[in-house]
């Protein structure tokens, strides 16, 4: 039975996604298929992939170049939050899906297609975070999954493919499943599932080994205005240059390895290795920063919702009520968040060492211990009395 006449795939150039061209028009019975391919700073060519969806069968193939937006509305927003699931994951994949449907959604409605397709199978996040995205984007799209229902083997779907001009993986080089884009890398499968395992040094790519570390420390300068990281060591940048600029830097030095057990929205506990040179010193130096710039008691709930916006980020709210409401919190609170982060790196780790603020409420006449110190020590003494006034009223009633 038809279930969409014209469907737009998101398109990586993979096996899965390849498959799914002729699978959607054998089996579903799809009359076109438009492969869209999102150019994230993946590092790649993306002109052969583009090649490879019109072999496969596309009756057009997209490449859209999204880097830009990529970084201002999506990865700025989440620096903003200090996003960081289950405080250690800064959510390179994750921010890159709701920005996908956005663009699937957006060629569906110009080529009047009537549903989207992805690649994507049963087991992983990335299947809900694009569903969900596309529902709250437009919700009378079809949203199509022929990986999460064709019930083939690896194999299997290797040698539908051939059956329709798609060539099988020459060698598989690598047996790791590996995710990229400009905000980092995601490395997964093989010898890695053993979470017992350390990972083998050929997997990393963006980061260097702590052995292969310059011996000296590398101070670089990072200025914020609002929140946003504008300059690099004193120099404005545009959006892109600045995240490649510090992913390069930082890397160098061994910064933006995570290795962790990560908990999955469908249930599953899965091995993770990430690295993210660039977000893991930006909201590192973000954090720093606001610690200057806010109030204790906007610091301290802003914290909670920092946990909040994460996992809704990571389980595919982008488009949320809660998502939305929860940017107006943290756009408020970023007014004044805007000076310099000096960072030290050296040997693996990133050491903040310098923060200044033309809206820094740090009071060096208060905080001071010596003669020029102007905080009223006598008024501490009223302050406890009031403050420790019911724990007294309580200690009393327990000794009736």
């Amino acid at each position: 039975m038809t279930r969409a006449k014209k469907v737009v795939l998101a398109y990586s150039g993979g096996v899965d996604t390849s498959v799914c061209i002729p699978y959607l028009k054998q089996e579903w019975g799809v009359e076109e298929v438009i492969a869209l391919a999102a150019d994230l700073g993946q590092g790649d060519e993306l002109e052969p992939v583009r090649e490879k969806a019109l072999k496969s069968g596309a009756s057009e193939s997209i490449v859209a170049d999204v880097k830009l937006s990529f970084v201002k509305d999506y990865a700025f927003r989440a620096i903003q939050a200090n996003a960081l699931y289950e405080n250690r994951y800064p959510l390179g994949t994750s921010l890159a899906r709701p920005l996908i449907a956005k663009v699937l959604v957006e060629t569906a409605e110009k080529y009047g297609a009537d549903a989207i397709a992805h690649g994507c199978t049963g087991k992983g996040n990335d299947q809900v975070r694009f569903d969900v995205s596309v529902a709250a984007l437009n919700p009378n799209l079809k949203i199509l999954a022929p990986a999460r229902e064709w019930g083939m083997s690896r194999e299997e779907t290797i040698a539908y493919g051939e059956k329709f001009g798609i060539p099988s993986p020459v060698k598989k080089s690598s047996p790791y499943s590996i995710d990229r884009n400009l905000l980092g890398r995601s490395i997964e499968a093989g010898i890695l599932e053993d979470p017992s395992t350390e990972p083998p040094e050929e997997i990393y790519v963006m980061t260097k080994a702590i052995a292969n570390t310059p011996n000296e420390p590398e101070y670089i300068e990072i200025g914020f205005n609002r929140g946003i990281p504008t300059t690099l060591n004193g120099e404005s940048k545009n959006p892109v240059d600045l995240i490649e600029q510090l992913n390069t830097v930082v890397g160098n030095h061994g910064v933006g390895r995570i290795d962790m057990i990560e908990n999955r929205l469908v249930g599953i506990k899965s091995r993770e290795i990430y690295e993210s040179p660039a977000m893991c010193v930006l909201i590192q130096a973000h954090r720093d920063l606001e610690s200057l710039t806010l109030t204790a008691d906007v610091t301290h709930y802003k914290r909670g919702i920092e946990e909040t916006y994460s996992q809704i980020v990571y389980n595919g709210l982008w488009y949320n009520p809660l998502k939305t409401a929860l940017d107006a919190f943290i756009q408020e609170t970023q007014e004044r968040v805007s000076g310099t982060v000096r960072v030290k790196l050296f040997k693996g780790n990133a050491f903040i060492v310098g923060r200044r603020s033309e809206h820094s409420l740090y009071s060096p006449d208060l905080a001071t211990y010596g003669a020029e110190d102007k905080f009223d020590h006598r008024a501490a003494e009223g302050f406890i009395y009031v403050w420790g006034l019911p724990t007294r009223i309580w200690a009393n009633q327990g000794r009736s």
